[in-house]
């Protein structure tokens, strides 16, 4: 078992560890410190890392093994659900409300008090959205926010980071319209990271690491969607 690698605040371009160095327990802990700077955390996702950890912890990084996808094409949308997309009963936007949603998806929920998505995560995620590379999906109804997603995208691979929910079916409608716009636009995979009953009902299946370190090595490189995103019409 490899010593778990500690990084430097202020030193963006230093290496992270090879992926092949992240622990199996707990699965897929591969480094320590450093910080949530634009340049260090676009060279993570880059190279299938992500950060992970709660307030009074050091910033973790984390490549598990295996990984958790989904195919856009490959969503489940079960007949209630449809009939919920199609009931006009949500309004959808994109990047309309970026830092509401992640300070949504940051509220505690399930009885759990705190979270991961720390004030310092929010703030780097609204930075990169700010520069391009981090977007939102939003649902709302009656002209409230009630539920939504966020996550990076690059070239043609989206990272999904997180969802919320405040209303029954929110976070399911807003993955499918992700996944219908994704499909549209011609990026084949989503990045779920870790397994959940949520995502694997939704189509969520596993990847070997060192498979979906190759698709990163292809869809990150290709060019992306246009540099504005917004609502297709006609997804349903």
């Amino acid at each position: 078992m490899y010593p778990l690698t500690w990084l430097h605040p202020g030193q963006p371009d230093e290496p992270f560890p090879h992926l092949d160095r992240a622990l199996t327990e707990p699965n897929g802990l591969l480094a320590a410190g450093g910080d949530l700077s634009l340049e260090r955390l676009l060279r993570a996702y880059r190279e299938g890392i992500f950060p992970w950890y709660e307030a009074g912890q050091p910033i973790l990084w984390w490549s598990p093994d295996p990984r958790t996808v989904l195919v856009p094409s490959e969503v489940h949308v079960s007949r209630s659900l449809k009939k919920t997309l199609r009931s006009g009963r949500f309004r959808f936007s994109i990047d309309e409300a970026f830092s509401h949603v992640i300070r949504g998806c940051a509220e505690p929920r399930g009885g759990v008090h705190g979270t991961w998505i720390t004030y310092g995560m929010q703030q780097a995620f609204v930075r990169m959205h700010e520069a391009g590379h981090a977007h939102s999906v939003e649902v709302w109804e009656d002209g409230t926010l009630v539920g939504g997603l966020y996550g990076v995208s690059m070239g043609r691979m989206f990272y999904g980071e997180s969802m919320f929910s405040r209303v029954s079916d929110a976070s399911k409608v807003a993955l499918v319209m992700l996944c219908r716009h994704l499909e549209r636009w011609g990026y084949p995979l989503i990045d779920a990271q870790t397994p959940s009953a949520h995502l694997t009902r939704m189509g969520a299946r596993s990847m070997p690491r060192r498979e979906f370190r190759r698709c990163l090595d292809h869809l990150c490189e290709l060019s992306p969607h246009g540099a504005r995103w917004s609502v297709e019409p006609d997804l349903f």
